[in-house]
């Protein structure tokens, strides 16, 4: 009988930022991964992480009605990148950093003993918001919770440009001055701002900024490049299931609370995500309205009352990501550039 193959993976395996640190860190070999083939890379034995995964496992309790615990990984954490590894793989190393195959084919659930209504508080407050009480709501959210959450969202790297287009209503192109946001008392109702109070919206490369503003086929649209200023605090809505890693906290209660805590900010990502009907727009943005203001004022991680500057999220017209800024004097405009609109893309359910 021959020996057992040596199997190694890498850093390229998982989305989770934790277990990429850790590999890259302190891998033991050099090479090609057994599990998604990526070459010339920093290896580890996949039961060294064995004690990183412990705790995750044991907030999952067996159910004959249940899922696979890699389905469950990929569902709460996207833990696994499935672009390089199909499920089939990622069972596969699974039980390799557990070492059991058995339990990779059971059947589980989350065990009840972590829920949460955080959830269901946000779709309750999110309901009166719109259609029973705007300015004095009786429900509420744990504010004190979600702000400790939002200090792990402070974005960590973002593009040294950003966009935001016009399009133009004659032969006279915009100038820089006229790329700006309205004034202060004449702005609409945004996906960020309520009335009256004008953010800045910027996109990540000029597409992203054109799609946001809808436009036609033959449409030209003036973009104008902005700088921002540094040391902004901005938080990162995009998704938060691959920011926040269940192992960096080593303790199976508070992983327990943060899958729960996980799917209220998933959801409220996709608030500022979700498209709107122009002719909805006064009532659809109220939740995500409310929820920049909260970010806008929450205590930072630094113990102060100064808040965020801004919200990251992805864009729901174009491939890039959009920021809200919510003082708009902390970008600087540059150069503007026309563009005409070629094609305008339909896609149908």
């Amino acid at each position: 009988m021959s020996p057992r193959r040596q199997l190694w993976c890498c850093a390229a395996c998982f989305n989770d930022r934790h277990l990429k640190r850790t590999i890259q860190t302190v891998g033991t070999a050099h090479g090609n991964c057994s599990f998604c083939e990526t070459g010339n890379v920093a290896l580890l034995e996949p039961a060294q992480l064995a004690d990183l995964f412990a705790p995750l496992v044991t907030i999952y309790e067996e159910h004959e009605d249940g899922r696979t615990l890699v389905e469950w990984f990929a569902e709460d954490w996207n833990l696994f990148n499935a672009t390089l590894i199909n499920e089939a793989g990622a069972v596969r190393l699974l039980a390799e950093i557990l070492n059991n195959g058995e339990v990779t084919r059971a059947l589980f659930r989350p065990s009840k003993r972590f829920s949460s209504d955080g959830l269901a508080q946000w779709e309750q407050l999110r309901n009166e918001l719109m259609c029973v009480n705007r300015y004095f709501p009786d429900a509420n959210i744990d504010v004190p919770r979600l702000s400790s959450l939002l200090s792990a969202l402070v974005a960590d790297s973002l593009p040294n440009r950003w966009y935001r287009a016009r399009l133009m209503d004659g032969d006279t192109p915009y100038q820089i001055e006229d790329m700006g946001p309205p004034p202060p008392g004449r702005s609409s109702h945004g996906r960020a701002n309520p009335p009256g109070i004008p953010y800045l919206y910027l996109g990540s490369d000029p597409t992203t900024a054109i799609s946001e503003v809808r436009p036609h086929t033959g449409e030209t649209a003036c973009v104008a490049e902005f700088r921002l200023d540094e040391g902004l605090r901005l938080i990162d809505l995009q998704d938060p299931r691959t920011r926040l890693s269940p192992f960096s906290y080593g303790d199976e209660d508070k992983i327990g609370a943060l899958r729960e805590d996980l799917a209220l900010l998933a959801r409220l990502g996709n608030e500022l995500t979700h498209p709107v009907l122009p002719s909805r727009a006064a009532i659809d943005y109220v939740p995500s309205q409310y929820l920049c203001e909260l970010i806008k004022k929450a205590p930072s991680d630094r113990g102060e009352r100064a808040g965020y500057d801004g919200v990251l999220y992805s864009s729901s017209m174009g491939g890039g990501i959009n920021l809200a800024l919510f003082d708009p004097k902390r970008a600087t405009g540059g150069e503007v550039i026309q563009h005409r609109v070629k094609r305008v893309a339909v896609e149908l359910d």
